[in-house]
């Protein structure tokens, strides 16, 4: 299942048909984001755009470069590549999608949460700051 077809909040959980290490998916009580309610698709809240909508063309180039290191690492193993030099190339597509991760935490909160907070609606600031601790918690992992 591609990102994009993956409901939203279980991106990394294992959630979907399958984890990606085919591991089965967790049990929705072990889901360090249980019993915040997902919201509905492009559910930005009452602030309309996402939080990264200003760099959108920067995390796409990232994302990019991201992949080329993926397709590296595809190759590498392909062609028999010595088993450390294929553990270098996976731990620096790991570090590079923390960074992109932690950039669009943060874009969240001083966008997203910041929102919330300025709106004065306590429960949407309720629901965004369990958003970014789910998140922050699946990224720990």
């Amino acid at each position: 299942m591609s990102p994009a077809e993956q409901p939203r909040g279980t991106e990394g959980t294992g959630a979907g048909p399958s984890a990606a290490d085919g591991a089965p998916a967790p049990d929705a009580a072990q889901r360090p984001d249980a019993g915040v309610p997902d919201p509905a698709p492009g559910d930005h809240g009452t602030h309309g755009d996402p939080g990264y909508h200003g760099d959108k063309s920067g995390y796409l180039r990232r994302l990019k470069l991201i992949e080329g290191q993926v397709r590296g690492v595809h190759r590498m193993v392909d062609e028999d590549a010595y088993c450390i030099d294929v553990l270098t190339q996976i731990s620096a597509v790991s570090k590079a999608l923390q960074s992109v991760a932690l950039g669009l935490a943060d874009d969240h909160i001083h966008h997203c949460v910041h929102a919330a907070a300025r709106s004065g609606d306590t429960e949407e600031l309720d629901r965004k700051m369990d958003e970014i601790m789910a998140a922050v918690k699946r990224l720990m992992k």
